[in-house]
């Protein structure tokens, strides 16, 4: 979208009429300004919220809540021959094979490559305890300064399963001064100075925080030629980019389904395993067993190929099911195409901030060029005005994402956000600010 495009509401709507995709707003539930602020007297009670909270958690498809009860029939009438009969042909003993390969194709792998089970940071250790191989010359674990916690944690533990010290074997990359980002080059600096003694890199495919978006097939081509294994974490990038894990021959990955994916709070997760890796020794339990003698149950393991040799138990089937619903919504459209729209979305957003907010009451600390970023915007806010403003829209019924200290994630999802949202939202933002100023201006006074 070029950066010289008129900024009234009308523009917006234009954009929304020429939307290849605008239908996949209707598969899902958005929330009333009424319940998304609990407060049955805001105006226009009735109208849809302004949910911009995608990269957080998901909307809720529409589809959810039918499969969701057709399971809970099943269950109430066939008990537990649900396993092996099903009136909708989803036998519960083969219930993952409903989701994998749609999630194979949106993370550019292929099927046996993928696993659906359990949460990402259970996947996260799984993987490392089967990749993360340290010796006495290749220790250290490469991940990013200002890492998700719980990633930063299961590291951390790693490392003192091994006995080791993680003040000696994580190595985490803090950004260049005066930047918010890592820019590849400074990266793969960082990879060539410890490559000697690193065992394994581990970053995000999209920067919680500032929203950036990592060069994984550069990042990984380099840090494999110096023999080191690479996963990433896509929590914020399924669903989000484009993606070609095998193809960019990526060791192994793991990602969330509740945020891009719509699969709801705490949803079942995903693993990625490349087939040149698919025999590496790994945790097991019963569900990694080949499916047509696991019930034989003669305690002889025989692992299953690919990546579903890495299951343990078997997958929640609610969990699975609701994970359904939102991929049958995918499954409509191309990664290519949400992508393109989720392209012209910020970069719209971008261009309504830039020309709204000459004051510069924040800063955007996502990258710009849009191969570097996701769905999302960081807004950095100055003087502690994040809460405050933060809050004013909350009461408005606008819901975006902040992030201690100082940051506003905006994300607007190409699925079920429109660019007349976008629009309408900066209005908003610009009204809160206003807000939170004159208030300022009248306590000081």
């Amino acid at each position: 979208m070029a950066t010289e495009i008129p900024l009234d509401r009308a523009t917006a709507k234009k954009f929304d009429s020429e939307d290849i995709i605008a239908s996949a707003r209707d598969e899902f539930y958005i929330p009333t300004r009424a319940e998304i602020t609990q407060n049955k007297e805001i105006a226009d009670p009735d109208a849809p919220s302004l949910y911009l909270c995608g990269n957080s958690l998901g909307l809720q498809p529409k589809l959810t809540r039918q499969l969701l009860d057709e399971e809970l029939s099943v269950w109430a009438s066939s008990g537990v021959y649900g396993h092996f009969r099903h009136p909708h042909s989803r036998p519960w003993v083969a219930i993952d094979e409903t989701v994998t390969s749609t999630m194979a194709d949106i993370v550019g792998a292929r099927k046996e490559e993928v696993a659906v089970m359990a949460t990402l940071t259970t996947n996260l250790h799984l993987l490392m305890a089967a990749f993360y191989k340290p010796t006495k010359e290749r220790y250290k674990i490469i991940i990013e300064h200002k890492a998700f916690p719980s990633d930063h944690y299961a590291v951390e533990s790693q490392i003192r399963m091994h006995d080791l010290s993680v003040d000696q074997a994580m190595v985490t990359i803090k950004p260049p001064a005066n930047s918010n980002i890592l820019p590849t080059e400074y990266i793969l600096s960082i990879i060539s100075e410890h490559a000697s003694t690193t065992a394994l890199v581990l970053l995000p495919g999209v920067q919680y925080y500032t929203g950036q978006a990592f060069d994984i097939p550069k990042i990984t081509a380099y840090a494999k030629s110096l023999g080191i294994i690479v996963g990433w974490d896509l929590a914020h990038a399924a669903g989000n980019l484009e993606l070609r894990l095998h193809d960019w021959d990526v060791d192994f990955a793991a990602w969330c389904s509740y945020k891009y994916l719509n699969a709801g709070p705490g949803g079942i997760a995903g693993l990625f395993v490349h087939e040149k890796q698919s025999e590496r020794p790994r945790l097991t339990g019963w569900w990694a067993h080949e499916v047509n003698s696991r019930f034989m149950m003669d305690n002889h393991m025989k692992v299953q190929s690919g990546a579903a040799g890495f299951q343990l138990s078997n997958p929640s089937v609610l969990d699975t099911i609701a994970l359904l619903g939102s991929l049958s919504v995918f499954r409509k459209y191309t990664m290519k195409a949400l992508r393109a729209k989720s392209v012209a979305l910020t970069g719209y957003l971008e261009t309504l901030l830039l020309s709204r907010f000459p004051d510069k009451p924040f800063l955007i600390i996502t990258p710009s060029e849009p191969d570097q970023r996701g769905a999302q915007l960081s807004l950095a806010f100055a003087d502690g005005m994040m809460d405050e403003v933060n809050q004013v829209l909350q009461e408005n019924g606008v819901t975006c994402d902040e992030r201690k200290p100082d940051v506003i994630r905006v994300a607007p999802t190409p699925l079920y956000n429109s660019f007349e949202d976008v629009w309408v939202f900066v209005s908003q933002l610009r009204k809160a600010v206003d807000v939170v100023v004159a208030r300022r201006k009248f306590t000081s006074s």
